[in-house]
């Protein structure tokens, strides 16, 4: 997708939203923080780079049109904030459940803890779990777990949703099974027992739950808002997700397919925004955070900006190298995994296939990556909860101009 500049998006009729406020923006610096654009007072510009004028028209389009309101977006281009917005029912300091996003998380805490050699990756997990060598699971490594390649995709029934909140029913669940495809050989999205399966080992290897060691190896580092397990007093800060009534049932599987094991795992969209299940861990998809720490944490995990890498330049390449690829055997969809990241694919573009870009998406329409040899972190986060067959509407666009802004317009 090309990126206008400034010039030929005025040349083309166009009126850039931060200009359509008297926002003054030099080239290359960033704007004036609390700008809306004209007849729009719930939009709120808090940060701007002129180059990247267009992804804010693309935001403010997409709050009116689909009426996408409750959104935050926020760009960083090596460590600087390009890009910060706010629209519609969100507060600037608000906060929200981060659903599948929160994956990535414990997959940066679980690299960490390898670059430093508190495990490896590649070793069988019964190493540091035994327990988790029944059912033939001997040889699973780490990294069969974080490429979604396991067969482990659904706990037992005999797991209900308050078990989900007590961490030990649901890592025995898993402990008990057998894959349900031979484990290396295919990929599945592990929806919530990624967060048990990957949390279980990293707690093993260090002593700490998934939670403390989110505090200790990136909140607490990198001055971010972002829990897995959020502390009571955080909670009143806690945006909920909306969801039109008037809406179909949602359908998260393309028509046609028989997902192996979908749905056994019990659901807990019903709990979702209590304080049992924001204070649990649940480190697939309890995570709470903002687009700022978000964008924050993806461009320490780049290297980008003031201070140190979170990961070795070899381990990040490692982390984000494909792994897996294919027709999910759980959503049926085609798939790219890396190891605990999700990778462009059609229906989860992330800016486009071949970009180079690795993150995770969270249902519902949140949306935080990476690409590292532009030094480019996004994350887009939104209270209206919508499901799409096919990419969504609301970051398809956001996320390739974001990537062709950085990119000098190619």
């Amino acid at each position: 997708m090309f990126c206008p500049s400034s010039a030929r998006w005025r040349a083309a009729g166009r009126t850039p939203v931060g200009r359509a406020v008297g926002v003054t923006v030099a080239e290359g610096a960033a704007g004036v923080a609390g700008a809306r654009p004209a007849g729009d007072p719930a939009l709120r510009v808090r940060s701007l780079d002129s180059a990247f004028e267009p992804v804010l028209d693309r935001f403010a389009r997409t709050q009116a049109e689909l009426g996408d309101d409750g959104a935050a977006l926020v760009v960083e281009l090596h460590g600087r904030r390009v890009l910060d917005v706010v629209g519609g029912n969100q507060a600037d300091d608000g906060l929200q459940v981060i659903r599948s996003v929160s994956k990535a998380v414990l997959a940066l805490v679980t690299w960490v803890l390898h670059d430093r050699q508190v495990l490896d990756v590649d070793a069988p997990v019964a190493d540091l779990w035994p327990e988790f060598a029944q059912g033939g699971k001997a040889a699973i490594t780490t990294r069969t777990l974080l490429s979604h390649t396991a067969g482990l995709p659904n706990l037992g029934p005999e797991v209900d949703v308050h078990d989900l909140l007590r961490w030990t029913p649901a890592v025995q669940s898993l402990e008990r099974q057998e894959p349900v495809w031979e484990p290396g050989t295919a990929n599945g999205y592990h929806d919530l027992t990624f967060g048990w399966l990957v949390g279980e080992v990293v707690r093993r290897a260090t002593g700490r739950s998934v939670g403390e060691l989110v505090q200790e190896l990136l909140s607490g580092p990198l001055g971010l808002e972002l829990w897995i397990g959020t502390p009571r007093e955080v909670l009143p800060r806690v945006h909920g997700l909306l969801r039109d009534r008037t809406e179909g049932p949602r359908q998260v599987f393309p028509d046609g397919t028989r997902p192996d094991g979908a749905g056994r795992t019990a659901d807990v969209s019903r709990v979702e925004h209590t304080v049992e299940y924001l204070g649990a861990e649940v480190p697939a998809a309890n995570g709470v955070s903002d687009a700022r720490s978000l964008t924050r944490l993806f461009s320490a995990a780049i290297g980008a900006g003031e201070g140190s890498a979170l990961v070795s330049g070899r381990t990040l390449r490692d982390a984000v190298a494909l792994r897996s690829e294919g027709e999910d055997l759980v959503v049926g969809w085609f798939r790219r995994y890396g190891s605990g990241f999700m990778l462009p694919d059609p229906t989860r573009p992330m800016g486009g296939e071949g970009t180079g870009t690795f993150g995770h998406y969270g249902q519902g329409g949140a949306l935080a990556f990476a690409q590292p040899d532009l030094g480019l972190s996004f994350a887009y986060l939104t209270r209206r909860d919508r499901s799409f067959l096919g990419a969504d509407p609301r970051t398809a666009e956001l996320a390739a101009l974001a990537l062709s802004c950085a990119g000098g317009g190619r």
